[in-house]
């Protein structure tokens, strides 16, 4: 049951992304151009997700479990460190260059579209590069 409703929120979740715009990476790359045509509908996009999972969250500090009866951890983890800001910053490049984020770039390959395939070939080495080479340096 854990899968089917693991399916059903990743499907939403997919549609709510192709719904809003945000896999078309002309509209996310608009919406960063704030000096130029700045569209500000990605705005209205992460006021709607904020402020669900605002409720979410707090739902989940009272109540620990998901209605399936699964434990849902919530991250304990507050400070800021180089990694997580590093990170932040090439996540931030690389969604200006691209147009592209994770989710959005896995719905756009689920479309067919060749950019996202390839956008996820390089996140993907990223995330191998990090796991071979970065982690292992950051442990020492």
């Amino acid at each position: 049951m854990a899968y089917l409703s693991s399916l059903i929120a990743g499907l939403i979740f997919g549609l709510g992304l192709i719904i809003s715009g945000m896999t078309n990476p002309a509209k996310v790359i608009g919406f960063l151009d704030v000096a130029g045509n700045w569209d500000p509908s990605l705005a209205f996009v992460m006021i709607g997700a904020i402020s669900i999972a605002y409720f979410a969250f707090r739902k989940a500090k009272v109540n620990p479990h998901s209605a399936l009866g699964e434990h849902i951890e919530i991250p304990a983890k507050r400070d800021l460190d180089a990694p997580l800001i590093v990170g932040a910053i090439i996540f931030g490049i690389g969604w200006g260059l691209a147009g592209y984020c994770p989710g959005p770039a896995i719905v756009s390959v689920a479309i067919g579209d060749v950019a996202p395939v390839l956008f996820s070939i390089a996140m993907l080495a990223g995330m191998v590069f990090y796991e071979l080479l970065i982690k292992r340096l950051l442990s020492k």
